[in-house]
């Protein structure tokens, strides 16, 4: 059995990939996850449920910024990294840069180095579309120029750097996975798809910043998941960097209206400006991932808000916000 090693795995996107990889009996899973207060714990100890008590499941709680808890903690022989972790959110990021830098980059740097002394091969880094920027040149390619217009994307574009440095100086194969808007099951309550499910379910308003004319490539998790899987095992280049998304554009308005039609509830539109940081419009190019990671988005918008809905039908009385 590999013994993989996964930080933020009692997040959204971590959970859902623990909870298949231990469904296929061929790994054992260390995760790391400091429970960030960024949204209620509880959601995240609801997202640990299903697996909390596997026995090739372990689950430690400490900050991956703090270096010498990374000595003090992980002990084991890990046989690659999955990455995760990080603070999340773009305007979060402009009223607290420092925090972003710290646990976005320092954290990175911290398990580079882990890797390097402990000659772990296999580093995969969730990384995110934000940090194209405002780039009118969509579909967007991996060889476009990057232009971030927020701290939180600055950060994760400084890790897809130090991963080269540590993949050129010490052969570590780094994989850089630019996430497109992922959604579904488990998703955190400050993503758009969340907010306002709740809210129209609630019957309060949901804010719309702008006309609704933004535009999101919206990538549901099990295609976001197959991505990430596929890179466990990937040999055939050092260091590389691949969108994940799903090659489409939905603009807000038409989202609000396919969750209308998905709850049969009408949203109360709370109109508000455009908010800094935020970028008009997202659209992977995702043939290098075809290409290299056999990569294939299934999951049209339609059903995946089904499922979302469904999960959040079953589990709202649980989740406290």
């Amino acid at each position: 059995m590999k013994h993989l090693l996964i930080t933020g795995g009692a997040g959204f996107i971590g959970s859902n990939l623990i909870k298949l990889l231990l469904s296929e009996r061929k790994f054992k899973i260390t995760c790391v996850d400091n429970f960030d207060p960024f949204y209620p714990r509880n959601i995240k100890e609801l997202n640990l449920v299903p697996f909390k008590n596997h026995p090739d499941f372990e689950l430690l709680e400490f900050d991956l910024a703090d270096e010498t808890s990374i000595k003090e903690q992980l002990r084991s022989q890990y046989d690659a990294i999955i990455h995760l972790a990080g603070k999340a959110g773009v305007r979060p990021s402009i009223e607290q840069p420092l925090a972003y830098q710290r646990a976005n980059v320092n954290a990175t740097q911290n398990l580079l180095e882990f890797a390097k002394n402990k000659g772990i091969k296999q580093f995969v880094f969730a990384s995110s579309s934000s940090v194209y920027g405002i780039n009118p040149n969509v579909p967007w390619n991996e060889s476009e120029p990057l232009m971030p217009i927020s701290p939180y994307a600055s950060t994760k574009l400084s890790c897809e750097q130090l991963g080269h440095v540590y993949s050129h100086l010490y052969g570590i194969r780094f994989l850089a996975l630019r996430f497109f808007t992922v959604y579904g099951p488990g998703q955190r309550p400050d993503l758009a798809i969340h907010k306002f499910f709740k809210a129209i379910m609630n019957n309060e308003s949901i804010p719309v910043f702008g006309d609704g004319s933004t535009s999101r490539d919206y990538t549901f998790i099990s295609d976001i998941i197959s991505g990430i899987k596929a890179c466990i095992d990937y040999e055939q280049s050092n260091y590389e960097i691949i969108n994940l998304g799903n090659h489409q554009t939905v603009t807000l308005n038409e989202l609000i209206e396919a969750i209308e039609l998905t709850c049969g509830k009408k949203a109360i539109i709370n109109r508000l400006p455009l908010q800094p940081g935020d970028v008009p419009k997202t659209y992977a190019d995702v043939s290098k991932a075809i290409r290299l990671l056999n990569y294939q988005p299934k999951t049209e918008l339609k059903e995946g808000l089904q499922k979302f809905y469904e999960w959040y039908c079953i589990n709202k009385g649980s989740i406290i916000y």
